[in-house]
C-alpha cells in the first residue's frame, strides 16, 4: 500500500497545498494528493478559487516533485473544466509521469480519457455506481458519512482490473482507527491511501516511507 498525503504533509492548517507541505511529504517517499485549477491563462495548485498572486503555479509543483527521486506518486484533483491540453503540456515539460487525475466532471473526464490520461472514476455511497468504469484505471473509494469501506468492497475492484485509492476517514472529520484496522492487512502496488496523518497511517498500516514508490507494502 501506498501514501497519499492530503494536500501534503502539513503540521498545521494553513501549510495545506504549500510547498513546505509537498517538500516534508516527498522528502520522505510519500505520494501527494493536491488540486489543481485555472486562474488567468495559469494552473495553479488550489482547492479553492485562488486570489491575487497565492498558490503554487502546477509548473513549480512538478518540479518539487521531479527534484525528490523518492517521491510517490501524484493524486491530481481536477477543479475545473477543460484543463487537459495545459496538464498535458505541464507534464510533459516537467517528464513527471507517476500521476493519476480524479474528480473532473464526468463530460470532462471524457476528454482526460480520449487524451490518455490516467484517470480514476469515484465510487461513495452517494456515486454506488461509477462512472466510466470500464474505462477507469482506478476507483477514488470514499466514505462520506460512515466506515462502509471494507476488504471484500476493495478486493471486488482489485478483481476488475482497478487500482484503489482509500480516503481515510478523517478527510471526512472521523477518526480513522477503525477503518485503518480494517485494512491494515491489505498489500499491493495497486492500492493508496489518503490521508491527513501520512506519519501515522505508514505506521499503524506497516507502511515503509522512503522507497521510490513510497512504501514497502
Amino acid at each position: 500500500m501506498k501514501i497519499l498525503a492530503h494536500r501534503g504533509w502539513w503540521h498545521a492548517p494553513a501549510e495545506k497545498n504549500t510547498e513546505a507541505a509537498f517538500r516534508r511529504a516527498f522528502e520522505h517517499g510519500f505520494g501527494v494528493e493536491t488540486d489543481v485549477r485555472d486562474q488567468n491563462g495559469l494552473l495553479k495548485i488550489s482547492h479553492d478559487m485562488p486570489i491575487g498572486d497565492s498558490g503554487m503555479d502546477l509548473d513549480g509543483f512538478l518540479d518539487l516533485h521531479k527534484a525528490h527521486a523518492q517521491a510517490g506518486a501524484i493524486a491530481l484533483n481536477i477543479k475545473a473544466d477543460g484543463l487537459q491540453g495545459a496538464i498535458r503540456s505541464a507534464l510533459d515539460r516537467s517528464g513527471v509521469s507517476d500521476l493519476f487525475c480524479f474528480d473532473m466532471a464526468v463530460p470532462d473526464a471524457l476528454g482526460y480519457l480520449r487524451a490518455g490520461f490516467s484517470s480514476y472514476t469515484r465510487h461513495s455511497e452517494i456515486e454506488p455506481v461509477p462512472a466510466f468504469y470500464d474505462r477507469a484505471d482506478g476507483v477514488w473509494l470514499d466514505a462520506f458519512f460512515d466506515d462502509w469501506i471494507t476488504p471484500d468492497i476493495i478486493e471486488r475492484h482489485r478483481a476488475a482490473g482497478k487500482k484503489v485509492a482509500l480516503v481515510s476517514p478523517e478527510l471526512h472529520g472521523r477518526d480513522p482507527a477503525a477503518a485503518w484496522a480494517l485494512w491494515r492487512g491489505l498489500r499491493g502496488d495497486d492500492l493508496s491511501i489518503c490521508t491527513d496523518l501520512p506519519d501515522r497511517a505508514a505506521e499503524f498500516l506497516d507502511i515503509a516511507p522512503g522507497g521510490p514508490n513510497g512504501g514497502k507494502s
